[in-house]
């Protein structure tokens, strides 16, 4: 089985002392987000688990956690998500010259192959133009260079949650003849620093340029990090585009505190202060209780 922690919240920032208190219980419950009445025990024993994946902005909070992670014997790799944005759009992320250095720390403490660097989503509006874009880019490349050997990018899909940030023009769409040049100039940037540069979920075709399809579970990546074959079937549940393998994610939308305004896993602020007032790091469910009358599924 393979675990995402993940992509409905940045469990590594926020939530890191619940999923170590997890991984030692081994397992947790989650529940469905389409269909609250269904809830499932996932079992985390590392007999179970194949890979982990965690998906974050800023690991920091969780590093420290990391050796007894290690020690229980869980392979894992992280999605790191570092974008040169500031608070206008990423609003409660730590000053980006700290998160580089909590990315190039955590590869010193793991080794290169188990950090995906995501430059993800690219945006365009008045400011950040693509001269913008490149310059931040190869000045990103030129720090990661040696910390990583893999970049993954993607264009902002223009969901209808952004209404209010494509109204006040924060976010625009990108034409295809924008995504190309970019395309190209970044490819050229990241072959200069020894990176292979791959898409995630995009319609267009960018491999004129040197740039394949990602799948950010990955199915050799999880083979390279534990170390033997897995059984896999590609994961229907994701959006039109997506190449990952099937996984089974353990968080909640309506959690993460990051304050992104492009993010896709949150409604509103007041879910989140609500949902975040019923975390309790000692509980199985990672947000609120479940009954006793309610019957759990094993996974």
């Amino acid at each position: 089985m393979i675990i995402s922690a993940s992509r409905r919240t940045d469990l590594p920032a926020y939530y890191s002392q619940w999923l170590l208190n997890r991984l030692k219980a081994g397992y947790v419950v989650t529940r469905n987000p389409m269909n609250r009445s269904q809830v499932s025990r996932v079992s985390l024993s590392p007999e179970t688990v194949d890979c982990i994946i965690f998906w974050t902005k800023d690991p920091m909070p969780m590093m420290d956690k990391l050796p007894e992670i290690d020690s229980m014997g869980y392979p894992y790799y992280f999605q790191f998500t570092l974008t040169p944005y500031g608070r206008d759009i990423e609003r409660n992320l730590r000053e980006k010259g700290e998160i580089l250095r909590t990315f190039q720390q955590l590869s010193g403490l793991l080794g290169k192959e188990q950090i995906v660097w995501r430059y993800d989503p690219i945006i365009l509006n008045d400011s950040l133009t693509i001269p913008y874009h490149l310059q931040h880019f190869e000045q990103l490349c030129c720090a990661l260079s040696g910390y990583t050997d893999l970049c993954i990018i993607s264009f902002v899909d223009l969901y209808s949650k952004l209404s209010r940030a494509i109204k006040s023009n924060v976010i625009r769409e990108i034409s295809t003849g924008e995504m190309f040049e970019i395309a190209e100039e970044f490819s050229q940037i990241a072959q200069r620093y020894g990176m292979e540069l791959r898409s995630c979920s995009e319609k267009q075709d960018l491999s004129q340029f040197h740039i394949l399809p990602a799948a950010c579970i990955d199915k050799a990546k999880v083979e390279e990090v534990c170390g033997h074959p897995i059984a896999w079937k590609k994961d229907r549940n994701q959006r039109p585009g997506c190449g990952c393998i099937k996984s089974v994610d353990i968080g909640v939308y309506n959690t993460c505190r990051n304050g992104c305004i492009y993010c896709y896993a949150n409604h509103s602020d007041a879910s989140i202060v609500k949902n975040c007032k019923m975390h309790d790091s000692k509980s199985d469910i990672l947000i609120g209780t479940i009954s006793t009358e309610e019957s759990k599924k094993e996974l």
